[in-house]
């Protein structure tokens, strides 16, 4: 006995063999004597980004061993190394599962003030200016909201007006019938694949993209199709290519971020977003288009960094394909992560069909909710303007940190988002992922953002958290590195 409380109390699912080896993908990167600790880096990568939760039982080491090809004694080595880092708990005669990560292990790695570590595997701001003065105005027009006897399962007048407006004054002429409010751009996003698209269709997808927009097309039984997003590129996207991909594959959905893509920070042109939209009328390609960080242009251009505003900003994607565009939104990162709401903008007549199929999953979102967010986007440029300056501030930190430590990895400065995509000079993202938290930071690698584990030469460093905060990842980031290649 270990100590431990019964397994009952600790496991919250089980993972098959089959499945597990499925989410490793191409685990193995060194020769044949590294197999156990490839294998233990790329579990206790999974662990620490949330594809294993804590309380996930794992099959046993023959069938694990079955199911990757290799002996139970490289299954064996790997559980071990990864009991010693207190990311696996077992129990004779009851098997193996995940544990939740601990703290701070190598010595010099104290955090100051008794912190935890510094968690980077989170894009998400904290609160923005302005949420309290919306939330007081919100408990008071709740107390007119309660004298109603029913609910708008679209989302309250009030907010699709606004949310409406804003599309108009961006050049896509929108009527709040053509709104749906959603608990969260990703919702959206879920409500859209399950109306266009089925188990065995193909979904296009940006590569490197979205994690958990290839976690919701896989959990729907959909192939992904990806196509890549160069963040060296003059333009990032290749058009033609994705016009040959369109026609050769047919999928039945497309997601695309074209503001500020997630991970690399990349920004469409409107030439690009043109011909992009004039090839998906063509093919009639249902798309769905993140905009979750639309209102995060860095104003590189603007000594005072307010010139991330709507008019700064081609024209959404959706003005040049209306009818195959559904477009979503949310104020996670404009806003607060905490604020679980957002949008859908399509025709009237998708809107329609989206309802219909919400009705078998949810009758509406929050009421409080929106109308909290209502109040924010009466006059949004107060929270806005500040929420751009601070992270044009963070992010020239993050940058002069890489550079000053890590003078090695490339990039290139993003124009907006929150999000610095980071090439490393060797293929060590995964390794580095799982290393780190020993140093103090909680990192998510390169291959996670990719559909066929190509990218371990990448990172991605939100610059989310304060200056000073972002210094010191970097520079236990950098001895973690460091231990990593040190002879």
């Amino acid at each position: 006995m270990n100590g431990l409380p019964p397994l009952s109390s600790h496991t919250t699912g089980r993972i098959s063999a089959t499945r597990l080896a499925s989410t490793l993908g191409q685990w193995h990167r060194g020769g044949p004597r590294s197999g156990g600790h490839d294998l233990a880096d790329a579990l206790a990568t999974r662990i620490r980004d949330g594809r294993l939760p804590p309380g996930t039982r794992l099959p046993s080491e023959r069938e694990l061993a079955v199911a990757l090809g290799v002996s139970r004694t490289m299954i064996g080595a790997a559980l071990e190394r990864l009991r010693d880092a207190g990311l696996v708990a077992s129990r004779q005669g009851s098997g193996s599962w995940t544990a939740a990560p601990s703290g701070v292990r190598h010595p010099d790695a104290g955090l100051r003030d008794g912190a935890g570590p510094i968690n980077l595997t989170r894009a998400s701001p904290g609160a923005a200016d302005g949420l309290l003065p919306a939330f007081e105005a919100a408990q008071r027009a709740l107390r007119e909201a309660l004298r109603d006897e029913t609910y708008d399962d679209l989302g309250i007048a009030p907010l699709r007006e606004r949310i409406a407006a804003r599309y108009t004054a961006r050049g896509l002429p929108t009527a709040p019938s053509e709104i749906m409010i959603t608990n969260g751009a990703h919702h959206g996003f879920a409500l859209a694949l399950r109306l266009l698209a089925g188990p065995g269709d193909r979904v296009l997808v940006e590569e490197p993209g979205y994690p958990h927009a290839f976690d919701a097309v896989t959990a729907a039984r959909c192939h992904l199709v990806p196509v890549p997003v160069d963040p060296s590129a003059a333009s990032g996207w290749d058009i033609d290519g994705i016009a040959a991909t369109l026609r050769q594959v047919s999928p039945r959905l497309a997601y695309l971020m074209v503001d500020f893509h997630n991970p690399t920070g990349r920004r469409m042109g409107a030439g690009d977003r043109e011909r992009l939209g004039a090839v998906l009328a063509a093919t009639r390609t249902h798309t769905v288009v993140d905009e979750s960080a639309v209102d995060l242009g860095l104003g590189d251009g603007d000594p005072d960094g307010d010139g991330g505003g709507p008019g700064s900003a081609p024209p959404p994607l959706a003005a040049f394909a209306p009818r195959w565009t559904i477009t979503v939104g949310s104020p996670a990162k404009t806003h607060w992560g905490g604020l679980r709401i957002g949008w859908i903008r399509a025709s009237e007549e998708l809107i329609g069909r989206l309802g219909a199929v919400r009705a078998s999953l949810d009758l509406g979102s929050p009421l409080f909710e929106q109308l909290w967010l209502s109040g924010l986007l009466s006059d949004p440029e107060p929270s806005l303007g500040p929420r751009r300056r601070e992270l044009r501030a963070q992010r020239d930190a993050l940058v002069a940190a890489v550079r000053a430590d890590c003078p090695d990895w490339s990039f290139r400065t993003p124009d907006g988002g929150v999000n610095l995509w980071c090439r490393l000079p060797e293929p060590i993202g995964s390794r580095l992922a799982a290393a780190a938290p020993q140093y103090g930071v909680l990192l998510t690698p390169g291959e996670r953002f990719g559909v066929q584990d190509r990218l371990e030469r990448w990172l991605r460093l939100p610059f989310t958290q304060p200056p000073d905060r972002l210094r010191d990842a970097v520079r236990r980031i950098a001895a973690a590195r460091a231990g990593l290649t040190a002879p």
